[in-house]
């Protein structure tokens, strides 16, 4: 057997459209109903002429189709399906690789779903897929994965650097869980976010005082620096009542990775890793590499070239 998926525009109308009558109308009955239902031959090749869609095939037949819909730096994946013959082996699993694929072509920073609250194994579907609930219309839901972002810091003014363009791009609100080894470099780039939100006092590592407060200078969001390194459950984040200025700060933790996400839907999750040196010692010229995973709506269309 020979699978392929591919990119196709109209000419392909008749096949996406015979999958979406099939893959649609074997769901259970919703209410209200299911829109794509109403499809056409036209309809569906003037949505494949304006953005393109996708088109798995096995040995010829088509098997599942989705068509593209670009929002700014969003790519929203409409008319998501698989014939029922085919549910269950894969296809839906290659049509979300493949629609990354060809989003990350694009230069594409984040992908978006309409999924239906009384269907919960699509839900759990998307959620698998790492996409995250971003908002509710009646029975819809939003889902969305911002793709991560990886930058590598050569020196630590880079990682100074990368603090101070991230701040630019955060508002009171914005939630930052950072791991890393010790001496990777979170603290230094804690000191840009600093820098660039203007805040008041040296931002230092938190060790032994657990969270500091960094007023701005400038009535901009204060910057928050909790360190989690020494808390052992999430009763004792909550102890720490970061709640209570999250909505007006800018809120970093260090080791906050499986403790903190509670705290917001929407965060950046940052890991920064040392590649280079003696393992066993912290050497400021070890080169950093940089993963920075944005989670929730807030970070659509944010623009992340700003970073480099």
């Amino acid at each position: 057997m020979s699978r392929t998926t591919t990119v196709v525009g109209p000419e392909a109308a008749a096949d996406v459209l015979g999958v979406i009558q099939a893959a649609f109308g074997a769901r259970p009955p919703l209410d209200p109903p299911a829109p794509a239902l109403l499809e056409t031959l036209e309809s569906v090749a003037t949505a494949l002429a304006t953005d393109g869609g996708l088109l798995l095939t096995e040995d010829g037949v088509a098997l599942g189709s989705l068509i593209f819909r670009r929002e700014g730096d969003t790519l929203v994946l409409r008319r998501f399906g698989v014939v029922p013959t085919a549910q269950g082996s894969g296809v839906a699993g290659d049509l979300v690789r493949a629609a990354e694929e060809h989003a990350l072509s694009l230069g594409i920073t984040a992908l978006r779903v309409v999924a239906r609250v009384e269907l919960p194994a699509s839900v759990a579907f998307w959620d698998h897929n790492g996409f995250v609930q971003a908002g509710r219309e009646g029975e819809t839901l939003h889902m969305v994965k911002v793709f991560p972002i990886r930058l590598e810091l050569p020196t630590p003014e880079a990682a100074h650097t990368f603090g101070q363009r991230l701040a630019a791009l955060l508002r009171a609100g914005d939630l930052l869980i950072l791991t890393g080894d010790l001496g990777a470099g979170k603290t230094t780039f804690t000191k840009g976010i600093g820098a660039g939100l203007q805040v008041r006092g040296e931002v230092t590592s938190p060790t032994f005082i657990i969270a500091r407060v960094h007023p701005s200078l400038v009535g901009g969001p204060a910057l928050v620096h909790a360190d989690a390194y020494r808390l052992g459950s999430i009763d004792e984040i909550d102890d720490l009542d970061l709640e209570m200025t999250l909505a007006e700060a800018v809120t970093v933790v260090e080791w906050g990775a499986g403790l903190a996400e509670g705290l917001a839907d929407d965060r950046l999750e940052i890991d920064i890793v040392r590649t280079l040196g003696d393992v066993s010692s912290v050497e400021d010229t070890d080169v950093r590499q940089v993963v920075v995973r944005p989670i929730g709506k807030r970070w659509l269309d944010t623009p992340w070239h700003t970073l480099t």
